[in-house]
């Protein structure tokens, strides 16, 4: 098997003068240390639109298919002469180590309506936004217009629009649209530049060796372009609300689960539909990413739903889903290799079975690989499937310097040291390379490798405390951060462990 590593790092978490990592030259920065570190994948979160009424989650947004404007380029914007560079002559002092998501969302907005008041002449006549508007309208339209209502309506959601709009009633439905064309405008202009700007990344990564594998989150928001346009594939009552949410029993991340809150399918109607819904989903998702991770992998068999009104994911149950129908579908559109399964969490004996059955590759935590199972766990490097991937940790752990240093406990510890052996040295070259040499001589087709366990960063380098509603995604890094030591171990191990 052609062995092959990665990193995974986030778009927000890049160098950037702005506020927030984004496309433009941290971007190309990164995959050129990629490149020289002979990586060949760049694995990103969600690039989604976030907002700070969801915590700035990547995994909790107003679309399932629109870019995330916070991630535009305003250097490229300039260079493309959407704007003029005297726009950038006064920008704030940002941190370079978080996300301020408030400041940064405030200086993005207003240098997006500069760009948007300076091309919206020339609009009607580009053949290029004309394509891309015609090529997306399917989600598009709807995405543009559910913004521009929510704004209108003072940022609330869907449910709580007046009757006659949320049920699209005329023509006081169409009487509203046509007064909020400009903003409908604006906001298919905003997508036009993300795609513009993504799809010039992607390239640039591909071109030179690198694929991007994404994030694809199992559920939506119900306060979502998404739900609003397709709500009989979910659960909901008369008025459009849920009786039920999605979330995870009690496990290793939370006493109390973890209550996600959005809507639950309504699987039987997505079969009858031939899971229409969600192939097209899937096939917008291709078009962005080389390889996609399928979040919540297990909820595609049985997913536990929580009454609404329940506080805590505790008292939640399983609920069957046609899966066996349901890949059956989605593989006669797509190709297994394509996906990784993120099978993590509370794995029952058929979750296996499917993986295996449909040749998905599987993930493999490391620091998971030391606990009461040792050394027969499949986490363990010596333990994993070929067709399979293997981390250091994911963006839901802690660093492996933190991990080491604030959430092992003695046992671990020990096992680590009796797994290692006289290999490697803690001690000498830190536990974070000596996890990162084990994640690479793994038998795992595929190591990923969170860029902070490459910088050696303790817990304040942490991406998201699952179950914590405050602090998280906001970790960033300084490009001062990253030595000539870095790429040379990074690369030293990829080609010791012929994965380059």
């Amino acid at each position: 098997m052609n062995r092959k590593s990665g990193v995974l790092l986030h778009i927000t978490s890049l160098p950037s003068p702005f506020g927030v990592g984004d496309l433009g030259s941290g971007a190309y920065d990164f995959c050129n240390f990629l490149i020289e570190t002979k990586q060949s994948y760049w694995q990103v979160l969600p690039i989604n639109p976030t907002t700070p009424v969801f915590g700035n989650s990547p995994y909790s947004s107003f679309s399932g298919f629109a870019g995330n404007p916070l991630l535009i380029s305003p250097e490229l914007l300039v260079r493309d002469g959407y704007l003029s560079e005297s726009f950038l002559s006064d920008i704030p002092l940002f941190s370079k180590e978080r996300v301020d998501y408030g400041e940064a969302i405030k200086f993005k907005n207003q240098i997006l309506d500069n760009a948007f008041n300076n091309y919206r002449s020339k609009i009607s006549n580009d053949q290029e936004f004309i394509y891309f508007c015609s090529e997306n309208k399917e989600w598009l339209d709807n995405y543009s217009l559910y913004i521009s209502l929510r704004e209108y309506f003072g940022e609330i959601s869907w449910v709580d629009f007046p009757f006659k709009i949320r049920e699209k009633k005329e023509p006081f439905f169409s009487d509203l649209i046509g007064g909020l064309i400009e903003n409908i405008t604006r906001a298919k202009f905003i997508q036009f530049l993300f795609f513009q700007q993504w799809g010039e990344l992607k390239k640039y990564c591909n071109e030179r060796g690198v694929k991007i594998i994404g994030d694809l989150p199992i559920y939506l928001n119900h306060d979502s372009a998404d739900v609003w346009s397709n709500q009989k594939i979910f659960k909901l009552d008369g008025k459009g609300r849920p009786n039920v949410v999605s979330g995870v029993p009690p496990d290793y991340f939370s006493k109390t689960g973890q209550r996600w809150g959005n809507p639950v399918y309504n699987w039987e109607v997505l079969k009858d539909s031939g899971y229409e819904w969600w192939i097209k989903r899937l096939r917008h998702n291709l078009k962005l990413f080389d390889m996609i991770r399928l979040d919540h992998f297990r909820g595609f068999l049985s997913y536990w739903e929580i009454p609404v009104n329940e506080k805590t994911a505790v008292k939640g149950c399983w609920e069957d889903v046609p899966s066996e129908d349901f890949f059956n579908t989605i593989f006669d559109h797509f190709c297994s290799k394509d996906f990784i399964a993120e099978d993590l969490g509370e794995i029952t004996p058929d979750v296996i079975e499917m993986r295996n059955k449909l040749n998905l590759a599987g993930m493999n935590i490391l620091q998971f690989a030391f606990g009461d199972d040792f050394p027969n766990g499949s986490f363990l490097p010596d333990n994993n499937l070929e067709n399979s991937i293997i981390y250091t940790g994911t963006h839901d752990n802690n660093t492996t310097l933190g991990w080491w240093e604030k959430e092992s406990n003695s046992n671990e510890r020990e096992r680590v040291s009796s797994y290692i052996g006289d290999s490697l040295d803690i001690e000498k070259d830190g536990i974070n390379w000596v996890f990162i040499e084990l994640a690479q001589r793994s038998k795992a087709k595929i190591s990923i490798i969170p860029f902070q366990d490459i910088l050696g960063l303790g817990e304040e380098a942490k991406m998201n405390k699952p179950s914590s509603e405050s602090g998280n995604w906001e970790w960033r890094f300084d490009e001062s951060a990253v030595g000539d030591h870095h790429q040379k171990h990074l690369r030293l191990l990829t080609e010791k462990y012929l994965r380059g």
